[in-house]
């Protein structure tokens, strides 16, 4: 209960901006949740933006409760990141282009609607790649990956047919733009290669044994040396 001594605080959030790799509901459906921060600051690609705005009204909607600045992220090109009142933040990103699909939902298939990051500290060069959501490691993504000096990796799957397998699903990992763990051609060989200090999987779906502490899957990531990444992971490049 509020009392008279007790001040009022004005409702807002601490987080400075919102990047998005992609339009997909649960990866966006959250931008509407921050709607009454007052003032978000977004960064997203020109395809992504449409999607939000005209396909899934994610951005529309959230305009209208808040004031939303978008800032445009063309394909492999370096973005300052800003913080809230303009000044800069020390970090650039760059979007890059993942093999995926477009959301279902989505009216066209525009370059650039599904894409991962690379944060690159400017004073150091020190660098960390993100892409939660990719389809397959051709080799020219293998060679950007392998310049980052943290990798967040998308873990989602950990075989093809593990939806299918639990009856809960009809599509493949692949299917649904997400390359598995194991198996030929799998994440799991292909990232090992990898230079990377840090290589970690995230955006880990829960069907996905990688998460139960004693499983044998498990058990193949952490002997490989990669890490499965949990709330509260903090890292030093």
């Amino acid at each position: 209960m509020r009392t008279e001594e007790t001040p009022v605080t004005v409702r807002h959030t601490p987080i400075e901006g919102v990047l998005v790799t992609d339009a997909e509901i649960d990866h966006t459906l959250g931008i509407v949740l921050l709607r009454e921060a007052g003032h978000l600051s977004l960064y997203a690609t020109r395809a992504v933006q449409s999607i939000l705005d005209r396909d899934s009204c994610l951005l529309r909607v959230t305009r209208a409760f808040s004031d939303v600045s978008v800032s445009d992220m063309a394909l492999n090109t370096p973005v300052p990141l800003c913080y809230r009142d303009g000044s800069l933040s020390g970090l650039m990103v760059e979007a890059f282009a993942v093999p995926a699909g477009p959301p279902r939902f989505a009216a066209g298939d525009e370059e650039g609607h599904t894409v991962g990051f690379m944060f690159r500290e400017e004073a150091g060069g020190r660098c960390c790649a993100f892409v939660p959501g990719c389809g397959a490691l051709d080799d020219a993504l293998m060679t950007r990956l392998a310049d980052a000096d943290a990798l967040l990796f998308d873990g989602t799957f950990w075989s093809d047919d593990e939806l299918i397998a639990l009856g809960i699903g009809q599509r493949t990992a692949r299917a649904l733009d997400h390359l598995p763990i194991a198996g030929p051609g799998g994440s799991l060989e292909q990232l090992t290669t990898l230079p990377c200090r840090h290589r970690i999987y995230t955006h880990i779906n829960n069907t996905n044994p990688i998460l139960l502490e004693h499983s044998p899957e498990r058990a193949t990531v952490t002997r490989a040396g990669i890490t499965i990444g949990f709330d509260g992971l903090r890292l030093t490049l």
